[in-house]
């Protein structure tokens, strides 16, 4: 039986959805707009609000930090300045972890590098988001599972071998995962998301939790997730996708949001028991749309009946139609009037 406890939440097959709100660094930088995002996103019915989490300085080439870096999603001069520039501290930290808790939702954070990972076990976040990018990144991997936090994974942009590879680094140090199929496409199609994968997942590991990271356009497509089987939902969240940067456009806007978590509280009530049953709720129709054996015609008392004495009408609320087999040759024990019911009474 797949189980998780991710914060607050215990996550398995029999629960809903845990829906995550990707904030990532769509606060651009302001303290009072995260705060928003997190008010919103709780107030939309997400289950997790998510930031992300980098130490800049060390994580990328000289090259690639001191690159230039224009255009109109650009918070600074080079890259190194626009990562900064989205960057929170261990003040602001603290002050969305209150935030969090009087919202009564999860906070945590993708960490990208080792400093990051301890940076989320000071601040006593719940989980740890490990991005695609970093699917090949063993070292973290090993890392992040060794903190006994569960490890949420996505998996955009890997194989199968990369995947099991990942993986195996996690659960041999750590039982608590989450693994989430995604496409590292910004915004993907409807055929790039590859969601038979979630199914491909859930059978090579019966133990682990599997989710979806998507990053397509509206909500619709995670109502189908769940279906297959998919447990945790992470989109991006955004206040307004006019804002500059490159994860706006393809985010849920507080609206959407909402709309995705109530279509995913429905689609769990609709997945139901693999039990079939009829319901109490289907009886009016059943008994009014059913069929029930009735008399073809007048038949006299003693009368032996045949197949030309019987036929099926509605309503359903008499013997069912399964049963004609057993009349063939009984008596009648009293006379009977054309679409008179048949029942144990009446026949010898």
């Amino acid at each position: 039986m797949r189980k998780l406890q991710i914060g607050r939440h215990e996550v398995g097959d029999d629960t809903g959805a845990y829906v995550i709100a990707e904030i990532g660094h769509n606060h651009g930088g302001s303290l009072l707009r995260a705060e928003e995002m997190f008010r919103q996103a709780a107030a939309a019915g997400a289950h997790a609000v998510k930031l992300q989490k980098r130490e800049n300085e060390t994580l990328y080439t000289k090259e690639m930090y001191n690159r230039p870096y224009h255009g109109p999603n650009s918070y600074g001069r080079t890259y190194g300045e626009h990562r900064r520039a989205l960057e929170f501290g261990a003040v602001e930290y603290a002050h969305l972890v209150q935030v969090a808790k009087e919202l009564d939702i999860d906070f945590f954070c993708t960490a990208f590098d080792a400093p990051s990972v301890d940076f989320v076990v000071d601040m006593g976040l719940p989980a740890i988001k490990i991005a695609s990018g970093d699917l090949t990144n063993t070292p973290l991997l090993e890392y992040a599972a060794k903190t006994g936090k569960p490890v949420i994974m996505s998996t955009g942009g890997g194989d199968r071998d990369d995947v099991r590879r990942a993986c195996d680094v996690v659960l041999s140090r750590t039982p608590q995962l989450a693994l989430l199929q995604c496409t590292a496409v910004y915004p993907a199609s409807p055929g790039d998301l590859n969601l038979a994968v979630i199914s491909a997942y859930r059978d090579e590991y019966p133990d682990v939790v599997v989710g979806f990271s998507g990053h397509d356009l509206g909500p619709e497509l995670s109502w189908v997730a769940y279906a297959m089987g998919a447990r945790v939902i992470e989109k991006h969240f955004t206040l307004d996708k006019n804002q500059p940067g490159s994860d706006h456009h393809f985010s849920l806007d507080p609206a959407e949001l909402t709309t995705l978590v109530r279509g995913l509280e429905r689609t769990h009530q609709a997945i139901g028991s693999p039990v079939k049953r009829r319901t109490a709720n289907e009886a009016p129709a059943v008994a009014k749309m059913g069929k029930m054996l009735v008399a073809a015609r007048d038949l006299p008392r003693g009368h032996v009946l045949t197949p030309d004495d019987i036929t099926c009408k509605s309503p359903g609320n008499g013997l069912p139609p399964y049963l004609l087999n057993e009349l063939l040759g009984r008596r009648t024990t009293a006379a009977m009037r054309e679409d008179d019911p048949f029942d144990t009474t009446c026949l010898a």
